[in-house]
């Protein structure tokens, strides 16, 4: 909800523009550093505290985001927030408790649904309640926080399935130092940060792409993002299940990387195709189709890759680590984060007029690795890793 206002809200606070980068930089830098953090954390006293502290701590957040008097207040709540939003490990670890190996690709892929359903419905609310005030998207949000710790302090019990409550956390950390050096797990976490990588840089450019090459406004932007948002939320809703049991985990995180980077490869180029005259609704243009069209695929991509990457991350790790260890792959994640809007924009932004197709041919090229690497994977069935 906060960030198709966040700059401008920066803006109306006095920031400069090349300053309200920081605003997700910062964010995604916290989310870096405290994902193995909870989830070390989660290991050793519990999910449910340190999940009921996390979302506590997001209400609170946003509450200095609604309130900030100064763009040194608002960055300060935004890396509170990050720092409290890094929970998604423990989500994720709560998820691999309480599945067997075989449901877990379904289990994580409800998570990824839950996302998607929030970048469906999020940024639209937000944008509407900017009307009114700049501040209020981060009221809301932070009331919907709010109501997210009751509904967990009521409805979400400690795992019972938790491994080795009691243990150390040294031994916890030395269960992730030995994890880190088996090679699958080094390979996951070398495909969560390619992916991310590619996903964000495409993410800090697609409008411009949009409203240059294929001539929509803000609306249509929108419009495109819900697209997109829609198809990730049928994919990881209803379809993970049954394709994880057909195909596997490691055949659909090859798969979905492999049509990320086809999408990549054609976004740039997926323009004039569409009939100009073509009878079409108002709210519908030939531009909105054809980038629709060309995002399809990458959208049903990241909705198999995501949740197919923390599934095989929790079988490959052991099950005394699982929180830290995902943890580690979120923390993977927020780096590609942090280095793919900067690297997105710079590419797009400095390159030659007519030559801004460089952020998706890289991507692709990230993608298509991440493939690769993705088939020299051998998990195998069960909780315990595959060494």
């Amino acid at each position: 909800m906060v960030i198709p206002v966040m700059a401008l809200y920066a803006k109306h606070l006095g920031a400069p523009e090349a300053s309200t980068g920081w605003l997700s930089t910062g964010f995604s830098l916290m989310q870096l550093g405290f994902s193995p953090v909870w989830g070390v954390l989660s290991d050793r006293i519990g999910r449910r505290p340190v999940l009921l502290l996390s979302i506590a701590m997001t209400s609170v957040a946003f509450l200095g985001y609604a309130f900030a008097p100064t763009f040194g207040w608002l960055l300060v709540s935004r890396l509170f927030a990050g720092a409290a939003t890094a929970n998604i490990a423990i989500a994720q670890a709560y998820v691999a408790d309480v599945t067997t190996p075989e449901g877990r690709a379904k289990g994580m892929g409800v998570i990824g649904a839950a996302f998607g359903l929030g970048f469906v419905f999020g940024p639209a609310l937000g944008a509407w309640l900017s009307g009114y005030s700049l501040a209020w998207p981060g009221l809301a949000a932070a009331g919907l926080s709010a109501v997210n710790l009751v509904g967990a302090w009521i409805l979400l019990p400690e795992p019972a399935a938790r491994s080795h409550a009691g243990a150390e956390l040294r031994g916890r950390l030395a269960a992730l130092v030995e994890a880190l050096t088996r090679p699958g797990i080094r390979r996951l976490l070398a495909i969560f940060f390619l992916v991310t990588l590619a996903f964000s840089a495409m993410e800090a450019t697609y409008a411009f792409l949009a409203e240059a090459y294929y001539g929509l406004d803000h609306r249509g932007v929108m419009l495109s993002f819900l697209v997109i948002g829609v198809l990730v939320v049928i994919v990881q809703g209803g379809l993970i299940g049954p394709l994880t049991r057909a195909l596997g985990e490691k055949r659909l995180l090859v798969l979905g990387a492999a049509l990320q980077a086809g999408a990549f490869l054609w976004l740039p180029f997926a323009h004039g195709w569409f009939p100009a005259d073509a009878a079409l609704p108002r709210w519908l243009t030939p531009g909105f189709v054809e980038l629709a069209v060309a995002s399809a695929p990458m959208a049903v991509g990241s909705g198999l890759t995501s949740p197919s990457l923390s599934s095989l991350l929790s079988r490959m790790s052991r099950s005394e680590a699982q929180g830290g260890t995902l943890g580690i792959g979120q923390s993977a994640s927020a780096l590609g984060r942090v280095l793919g809007p900067i690297s997105g924009t710079s590419t797009y932004a400095f390159a030659a007029p007519g030559s801004h197709a460089w952020p998706y041919v890289g991507g692709a090229v990230l993608l298509a690795a991440s493939a690769l690497v993705g088939l020299t994977l051998r998990p195998r069935a069960g909780a315990e890793p595959a060494r």
